[in-house]
């Protein structure tokens, strides 16, 4: 058996795996208290070198930035969009995505101050290290998917100005302005983003009527 057999590459590949894996639960584990753990704790943590944590990860921000998206897995949405009685209810699905984020804000919003603050200011990097990731897409595809309904009524240019309007009001960034700006509690922060992204919703859908009235008119 060579070093070239598919099963030996298969087994490295795992072992290979299996560590990032180790390394990544570390960071996680050692993060979820808002802490920044060092290279060292991390590599006690896993078990690991140092050397082998830097053969897998150029720099620790581009390990916490991979912790924490890891650590943030998603939320039931999938199950809080399947209600057949919000089939056709863009804004009952909207409050039902608002509702299951924030359900499980205390345990991501310190994990998404880290990302935000990791990706608007990224370590420097060269040609030879990954880009640092862009955030929010998961967030976008629920949107989009508890908008769904609207889809075909607003047209896809205004369905889509809807969703990067309700980027705005649904996120992290968002519970973040109205916590620390605003000193908001959780309840009050619910009821504001909820508010906001039902106003959106029948201000898109007013002015897609209103362009429909124009245009029969004419």
């Amino acid at each position: 058996m060579t070093s070239d057999d598919p099963v030996r590459r298969g087994g490295r590949e795992a072992q290979r795996r299996r560590t990032r894996k180790a390394i990544v639960d570390a960071a996680v584990r050692l993060s979820a208290d808002g802490a920044t753990p060092s290279i060292d704790e991390i590599a006690a943590a896993a078990d690991v070198s140092r050397r082998t944590i830097y053969m897998y990860f150029p720099t620790l921000d581009h390990l916490l930035i991979d912790a924490t998206a890891g650590a943030l897995n998603e939320p039931p949405v999938e199950e809080a969009l399947a209600d057949p009685a919000l089939a056709d209810d863009p804004a009952g699905r909207l409050d039902a995505l608002v509702r299951t984020l924030l359900e499980h804000s205390p345990q991501s919003l310190p994990l998404g101050r880290r990302l935000i603050r990791l990706t608007v200011d990224p370590p420097a990097s060269d040609n030879r290290e990954p880009a640092t990731p862009r955030r929010g897409h998961r967030r976008v595809e629920w949107l989009e998917q508890a908008c769904e309904p609207l889809r075909g009524t607003l047209g896809e240019e205004s369905f889509q100005r809807l969703i990067s309007a309700l980027t705005i009001v649904v996120g992290w960034e968002a519970q973040i302005a109205l916590r620390d700006v605003r000193g908001l509690d959780p309840q009050a922060e619910q009821e504001t983003i909820t508010w906001a992204v039902r106003v959106l919703v029948e201000a898109a859908i007013k002015e897609h009527e209103a362009d429909t009235d124009r245009g029969n008119d004419d």
